[in-house]
């Protein structure tokens, strides 16, 4: 497959891309592999892998392209950089938030962030959200906002309640 974007998303991975790969595509209903690359003896004195190993997977994520690196384990991945996981409802915050978190980091889970097995933030986020703590009525705002940082996963009834409730 062609290159279709202009900026891909690149995740180093310590040795278990095509793992996290296979997870990504058990979770994203429309998600699909592309091509990969291996690693030969050239530059082994860098890489240090077995030639055969493979270096890239490309694939993508609900039409966006990512490329899945081999590289070794001299980065890890932090919560600098996430990706966001725009829902509909609340079915789909509970599902995503489900399949994403599941041998994830527990401890870095707040306001909606995540961290998965492999150590990759996301954001399961309602849409919601933003008209949520972007609204007009600044108190308004100010409650939703409050609720949304004593959650871990976002509970869109109950940011709705807090955002109605009068104080």
């Amino acid at each position: 497959m062609a290159i279709t974007q202009k900026i891909t998303s690149n995740l180093w991975f310590n040795s278990n891309a095509e793992a996290a790969v296979n997870f990504y595509m058990s979770v994203f209903k429309n998600a699909k592999i592309g091509r990969r690359t291996y690693y030969t003896e050239e530059g082994q004195e860098y890489h240090k892998k077995e030639p055969g190993t493979v270096m890239t997977i490309e694939f993508w994520i609900e039409g966006q392209e990512f490329v899945a690196l081999n590289g070794g384990t001299e980065f890890k991945f932090n919560e600098a950089i996430s990706f966001i996981v725009n829902c509909d409802n609340q079915e789909e915050v509970d599902y995503y938030w489900d399949k994403l978190s599941a041998g994830g980091d527990p401890g870095a889970q707040v306001c909606g962030w995540l961290k998965d097995k492999f150590g990759v933030s996301w954001q399961v986020v309602p849409t919601i959200l933003t008209d949520l703590i972007m609204d007009k009525d600044e108190e308004r705002a100010r409650r939703a906002t409050r609720a949304m940082f004593q959650m871990k996963k976002i509970d869109i009834q109950a940011l709705k309640d807090a955002a109605n409730r009068k104080e």
